[in-house]
């Protein structure tokens, strides 16, 4: 039996649509359910988590697989194997700013302040540009930092990029990629190999157009 944990949220219905097409009888109600786990008949288990939370439990071995973003993976360094790009949560992450600052207005202080959820990756990217600026660490909403004067910048995950538009801000560079990835635990990956590497032959399978049920 394979535990594959999975991130609630909007990359879920594309992880369990491509589960559907390569066999696993993925219960219709299962995004409505408030239920965590699911044993499904072909003997695998599902665990949803909080995406960010994905990488820890495959890294503890409580689940064998994971589905997560690769801002996730970037930002948290896991201990794990990365499988297989599955190409699903396509997405980017940002810099953006409010209007008036990208136009005319400059902060008050000499240094920036960016507000992000993904602060290793934002130094990162500022360090590299030469930048010195003041990370702000939040959990969410980060829209709402510039708009109540808490940072001048953002780094942020867009998608389409309609909440930065309604909340007035700007998208400025694009700081990298993101699609969801297929993870393994280095334990479940030494002891389940065979099963690990027939998910992803499947995968890889679906992807290239060619339908294999596991």
């Amino acid at each position: 039996m394979l535990t594959l944990a999975v991130p609630k949220g909007r990359v879920l219905p594309e992880a369990l649509n491509l589960l559907k097409q390569i066999g696993w009888p993925i219960p219709d109600d299962i995004t409505a359910s408030r239920r965590l786990i699911f044993d499904l008949d072909n003997g695998q288990r599902l665990i949803l988590a909080k995406p960010v939370d994905v990488p820890v439990y495959v890294q503890y071995g409580v689940a064998d697989l994971g589905v997560v973003g690769k801002d996730v993976l970037l930002e948290e360094r896991a201990d794990v194997y990365e499988l297989l790009d599955l190409g699903i949560g396509r997405c980017r992450l940002a810099l953006a700013a409010p209007q008036a600052y990208v136009s005319h207005l400059k902060p008050n202080r000499e240094m920036l302040r960016v507000a992000t959820k993904y602060p290793r990756l934002a130094r990162q990217f500022f360090a590299e540009r030469g930048e010195q600026v003041e990370i702000v660490a939040l959990s969410g909403s980060i829209e709402l930092a510039p708009l109540l004067g808490l940072a001048e910048r953002i780094v942020d995950i867009v998608s389409t990029g309609q909440t930065l538009r309604e909340n007035g801000l700007v998208e400025l560079e694009t700081i990298s990629e993101i699609t969801s990835r297929l993870i393994a635990s280095r334990t479940g990956y030494r002891f389940k190999q065979d099963h690990i590497l027939r998910l992803v032959h499947a995968l890889e399978a679906l992807q290239g157009g060619v339908r294999v049920d596991l």
